[in-house]
């Protein structure tokens, strides 16, 4: 038993020992953590103590997984499809409002056919109010006598305009049997009686046509005042018109606005009176031309393709074959011939050498766009449309023009110049001055 006691103070002791090396240890180690913070305090570019988390590989930005080509792909995208929603919305409101935007650009095209006489007028010393109502009243007057004169000629012809053509119709079915083209009686009949069930089967349409002509008739009454009115306006006061369009320009882009629109002005002006020159020409010679070949009711005709040349490629292929189809029912198969001939003739003229030397080339349009704005233009606004079409696209052509080069000079004209040794002097260096 006395061994015992022993043995548990020896235990106790070496216990004691143990937690006595323990406690120094951590001391130890707890002053050499403190000194190492203190380290990292002093100097920051101490590497931090090492990680002792698992490795987990890093994942990169989703954006630079994507393809640099899809990127590019979407950004246009989406802008693409911001500028359509405007462009429909912009369409939209047009359509709703589409009498008013046709009698405002009808004014425009007028204001730029009328705007040199005011501006002669004033140059000879006439106020500017009497020169304005002057050149507005003789010009809608000479437009109401053109619209009276071509009414006039064909209330007074249209009886026996009725029977040429019926000995027209007479005559092309005599030369349709005797025709190589192997057309029967039977045949004929059966084409004249489909023509007369389709007029009796839409006799219901026909007539709500009709109907409806009433509202077209105040619709267009409603656009000549709104046109009139708009024309008095912009040649009185245009240039204010102007002025107080500017201030509703953002600031940074008032300056080039201030020069585009001179300009696109000087393109409406030259394409309007461009066309009446070129749509003048074209009605004298075709009228003389199948007035010439007997073809009756030629002035009303060529008062017709006066005015349909205003509608590019399209009116002159409309006006051209009425033309050609009154000179078919009325006169024959031969007088037809030689009125298509007429026809391309003084058009091929008019396409190669008239527009280009009248209009010029702050007109000219690509007949491509031509035909796209035309087509375009019909398909939102009708004739009112296809008419003004082409007048938009010029004028829209002048201004991106113009502001891509006031850019381009905008630039060139603030850019940086390099100073110091790297600098390039555009001129010699001036010699030293001479010694006395």
């Amino acid at each position: 038993m006395s061994r015992v006691p022993g043995w548990l103070g020896r235990l106790g002791a070496g216990l004691t020992e143990m937690s006595e090396q323990w406690n120094e240890r951590r001391a130890e180690a707890e002053r050499e953590r403190g000194e190492a913070e203190s380290r990292v305090g002093a100097d920051e570019h101490v590497p931090p103590p090492p990680d002792y988390a698992p490795d987990v590989p890093a994942r990169s930005d989703p954006a630079l997984a994507v393809p640099w080509g899809v990127r590019v792909a979407a950004e246009a995208a989406w802008r693409l499809l911001i500028l359509a929603g405007t462009l429909w919305v912009l369409m939209r409101v047009i359509s709703a409002v589409q009498l008013v935007v046709l009698a405002f650009v009808s004014a425009l095209l007028i204001t730029a056919l009328l705007q040199p006489t005011v501006g002669r007028l004033r140059r000879l010393g006439v106020p500017r109010g009497p020169a304005t109502a002057l050149t507005a009243i003789l010009g809608f007057v000479i437009m109401g006598l053109i619209g009276w004169f071509v009414t006039w000629q064909v209330m007074e012809n249209i009886d026996d305009l009725s029977g040429q053509i019926q000995d027209g119709i007479d005559e092309l079915r005599n030369w349709l049997l005797n025709s190589p083209f192997h057309v029967t009686d039977k045949q004929i009949n059966e084409i004249a009686k489909n023509l007369r069930e389709a007029v009796g089967a839409n006799t219901d349409q026909i007539t709500s046509a009709g109907l409806e002509g009433v509202t077209v008739v105040v619709e267009a009454l409603t656009g000549i005042l709104l046109a009139v009115f708009s024309t008095l306006f912009l040649l009185y006061d245009g240039k204010r018109i102007w002025e107080w369009t500017l201030k509703l320009v953002p600031a940074a882009a008032r300056p080039g606005m201030a020069g585009a629109g001179p300009a696109a002005w000087r393109t409406l002006t030259a394409y309007v009176r461009g066309t009446v020159i070129v749509a003048l020409i074209d009605a004298i010679f075709i009228g003389l031309g199948i007035y010439f070949l007997d073809v009756p009711m030629a002035v009303p005709l060529a008062v017709f393709i006066f005015l349909f040349a205003f509608i590019p490629l399209v009116g002159a292929v409309v006006s051209g074959a009425l033309a050609v189809v009154v000179a078919l029912v009325t006169q024959g198969v031969f007088t037809a011939v030689m009125t298509l001939a007429v026809v391309l003739a003084v058009q091929q003229i008019e396409g190669h050498i008239l527009q280009p030397f009248i209009l010029g080339r702050a007109v000219r349009v690509h007949p491509l766009a031509v035909v796209l704005s035309v087509a375009c233009g019909g398909m939102v606004a009708g004739i009112g449309g296809a008419v003004v079409a082409v007048p938009l696209v010029a004028v829209t052509n002048t201004v991106a023009g113009y502001l891509r080069s006031y850019s381009r000079e905008s630039a060139l004209r603030h850019s940086v110049r390099p100073r110091g040794a790297t600098a390039v002097s555009a001129e010699p260096p001036a010699p030293d001055p001479p010694s006395e």
